[in-house]
C-alpha cells in the first residue's frame, strides 16, 4: 500500500493510491496531562478547543508547517493512519510533504513521526511541488510555472521547472496570524474577547483581502473585557478586511520577492501562464484580484485548492520506483527516501 500524507498545521489529509483522498481531519489532538492519555484527535478534538477543563489540553502540535510537539504528532499520525490502514502487517510506503524552507533537523522530525507507525519507507516532497502537481501544472518539463500555496500554517511560493524548484519562499503563520489579528481587532474595537476557533470561523465565513463590494455579516460571541459578561457583536466583511489586510499584503510581497529573483527565461514563462493559487486560504474573497493588481500578471485559482497538496503527493507516488532503483534517467520531484 502506498499512502500520501499532507501533514498540515491546520488540517491533515491522507490520499491512497487508486482510492483518492480518504481522510481530511483538523491537525488537533486532545490529551489528559495527569493520566498521560490521548483522548481524541481530528474533528472530535477540534470541537474541544478552548472548552477543556484544566487537566485536559486540546492543541495543534504543529506550528508554521513544522513539528512543535513530536510525541503528540506521532500519536496523531498513528491514529489517522490506523483509520485508513487496517493492518500494520502490510507496511505502507508514505510520501509526505514539507515546507520549502525547513532544516534537516525539522525534516528528520517529520520522518521520525511518520516512521513511528511502522511504515516501510518515507519519501519527502516540497509542498509547493506537490501543490503544483495537484493543480495540474506540468513541473517536469523545461517550462517555468509559478504557484503560491497559501494554507493555514504557511504560504509556500515557488517557481519550478524540470521537477525542481528554481526560486522559493516560505512565509510562516499566515492563516493563524490572520486569526490573531481578528482577535486583537475585536478586542480593540469592541472590548470583546473571542477565541481562536471563533476568529477562524469568522475569517472563513466573511473574510476578504480586498474592500468588499457586498457586506456580509457574522456574529461573534465572547466575553466583555470590561464587565466580564457574555456578549456578541455582528462583524462585517469590511472590518475583517481591515484586520487581515496587513498579513495578506505580506503574502503579496513574498510573491513579488520570488518574481524579482526568478531567472529571465523562467519569468517569461510565468508572464505567459500566470500564477496559480492553491491552499485553503486562497479561497478568501479577492486574493486573485489583489495579487494580479500588484504583479500585473494573470492569477488563477486551482480547482479544489485545499486538496492540491495531498493530490500532488498522491500523484508523486508513481515516482517512488525511480527513487528505489536509483534511476537518474528522468527528473524526479521526490527529495529523498528515509
Amino acid at each position: 500500500m502506498d499512502i500520501a500524507l499532507d501533514l498540515g498545521t491546520c488540517n491533515t489529509r491522507i490520499y491512497i493510491k487508486d482510492k483518492g483522498k480518504v481522510l481530511d481531519e483538523p491537525s488537533v489532538i486532545t490529551y489528559d496531562s495527569i493520566q498521560n492519555e490521548i483522548l481524541a484527535a481530528g474533528s472530535e478534538a477540534y470541537r474541544m478547543l478552548g472548552k477543556t477543563p484544566t487537566r485536559i489540553h486540546a492543541v495543534y502540535p504543529l506550528e508554521g508547517g513544522v513539528i512543535a510537539e513530536l510525541d503528540l504528532v506521532e500519536e496523531m499520525i498513528g491514529i489517522f493512519l490506523s483509520q485508513v490502514s487496517s493492518s500494520k502487517v502490510v507496511m505502507p510506503r508514505v510520501v509526505a510533504c514539507i515546507p520549502g524552507e525547513i532544516t534537516e533537523v525539522e525534516k528528520r522530525a517529520v520522518v521520525n513521526a511518520i516512521s513511528s507507525f511502522g511504515v516501510r519507507r518515507v519519501y519527502l516532497i516540497e509542498a509547493a511541488k506537490a501543490a503544483a502537481m495537484g493543480a495540474g501544472l506540468d513541473i517536469m518539463s523545461p517550462h517555468g510555472c509559478m504557484i503560491a500555496d497559501i494554507g493555514g500554517g504557511t504560504a509556500d511560493i515557488a517557481v519550478m521547472s524540470l521537477g525542481g524548484v528554481s526560486v522559493s519562499k516560505t512565509i510562516k503563520e499566515v492563516g493563524k496570524q490572520m486569526d490573531e489579528e481578528i482577535i486583537r481587532y475585536v478586542r480593540r474595537k469592541y472590548s470583546l474577547i473571542i477565541g481562536n476557533t471563533t476568529a477562524e470561523q469568522c475569517k472563513n465565513a466573511i473574510g476578504c483581502v480586498v474592500p468588499p463590494t457586498e457586506e456580509k455579516v457574522f456574529r461573534v460571541k465572547g466575553r466583555d473585557s470590561m464587565r466580564g459578561l457574555p456578549r456578541y457583536v455582528d462583524m462585517k466583511s469590511s472590518e475583517i478586511f481591515e484586520a487581515i489586510s496587513e498579513t495578506a499584503m505580506g503574502i503579496v510581497k513574498g510573491i513579488m520577492e520570488v518574481l524579482e529573483k526568478t531567472p529571465p527565461e523562467l519569468i517569461g514563462d510565468v508572464y505567459t501562464d500566470g500564477i496559480t493559487l492553491s491552499g485553503s486560504l486562497s479561497k478568501l474573497d479577492g486574493f486573485c484580484e489583489l495579487i494580479s493588481q500588484h504583479t500585473k500578471l494573470t492569477v488563477n485559482l486551482a480547482d479544489e485548492p485545499g486538496d492540491c497538496v495531498v493530490k500532488g503527493c498522491g500523484n508523486s507516488i508513481e515516482y517512488i520506483a525511480a527513487v528505489e532503483s536509483n534511476s537518474l534517467a528522468n527528473v524526479n520531484p521526490l527529495l529523498a527516501a528515509y
